[in-house]
C-alpha cells in the first residue's frame, strides 16, 4: 500500500500546510461565530423569530442552494465572491439556527456545543497526524451519509422514534468519521499545491476547506443535540 502524501513533508512543506490549515480554522470560526451571535440575537427577538417560522422552508432551500452553488462554481469566482457567500451562508445558517431555542434548554445547546467542539477537535488533530490513509473510510462515512439522508426522508413521513434515535447516533458517528477524514484531504491538498499558487487560488481552498469542516461540525451538533434532548428553560 502507498504511503499517504504527507508522511513524506519537510519542514518546508509543512510551513505551507499550518499556514492553510490556519487560514482554514480561521475562516470556519468566523462562519461559527456569525451562525452562533445571529441564531442566539434572533432566538431573543420574537417578532424576528416569528418572521424566520414563516419563511423556514424558503430560508432551507436559500441555504442548500448557496452551498451547491458555492461547491460546483467556486473554481471560476473570484476569492472574495467565495468568501461573501460563505459568509452568508452562516449568517442564513444563523436564521434557520435560532429554532432550536424553540425546542431545547440553554443548558442542552450549551452542553452538545462544547461536547461537539471537543469531538470535533480531537478528530480533527487525528486527521492531522495519523500516518493512517483514511481515504477508504471517508469513501465509507460518504455512503453512510447518503444511507443516512434517504433515512431521514423517510422518517419525515413517518416518524418513527426508533428511527430517529438510530439516525442521531448514526449522524454524529458519520461526521466523527468525516471530520477526521476531510482534515486530512485538506493537509493532503496543502502538501500538494503547486509553490507560487495565485493567493486568490488559495483564499478559494481555504473557503472551501472552512465550508466543508463547518458544515461536519454543524450536523454534528445538531445530532447531538437531538440526543441529548431537553425542554426548554
Amino acid at each position: 500500500m502507498n504511503e499517504p502524501v504527507f508522511a513524506r513533508e519537510t519542514t518546508q512543506t509543512r510551513s505551507v500546510v499550518n499556514s492553510f490549515i490556519q487560514s482554514v480554522y480561521n475562516w470556519m470560526t468566523v462562519g461559527l461565530a456569525l451562525t452562533g451571535i445571529i441564531a442566539f440575537y434572533v432566538a431573543s427577538q420574537p417578532a424576528i423569530l416569528s418572521v424566520v417560522l414563516r419563511l423556514f422552508i424558503p430560508l432551507i432551500i436559500a441555504e442548500l442552494g448557496l452551498v451547491f452553488y458555492l461547491s460546483f462554481k467556486i473554481a471560476k469566482m473570484e476569492a472574495k465572491t467565495a468568501t461573501a457567500m460563505f459568509v452568508i451562508y452562516a449568517m442564513l445558517n444563523g436564521l434557520t439556527m435560532s429554532v432550536i431555542f424553540l425546542a431545547f434548554a440553554k443548558a442542552t445547546i450549551a452542553s452538545a456545543f462544547f461536547i461537539t467542539a471537543a469531538t470535533f477537535g480531537t478528530c480533527s488533530i487525528y486527521g492531522m497526524v495519523t500516518k493512517r490513509d483514511l481515504t477508504g473510510m471517508g469513501q465509507f462515512m460518504m455512503m453512510g451519509f447518503i444511507g443516512l439522508f434517504i433515512a431521514m426522508i423517510v422518517n419525515f413521513f413517518f416518524h418513527h422514534s426508533g428511527l430517529t434515535m438510530i439516525i442521531n447516533y448514526l449522524g454524529v458517528f458519520i461526521f466523527v468519521g468525516l471530520t477526521a477524514y476531510d482534515t486530512q484531504k485538506l493537509k493532503n491538498m496543502a502538501l500538494t499545491q503547486p509553490q507560487g499558487l495565485d493567493a486568490g487560488v488559495v483564499r478559494k481552498g481555504a473557503i472551501m476547506g472552512a465550508l466543508t469542516l463547518y458544515l461536519d461540525f454543524i450536523l454534528m451538533f445538531q445530532f447531538l443535540l437531538n440526543i441529548l434532548g431537553g425542554g426548554r428553560d
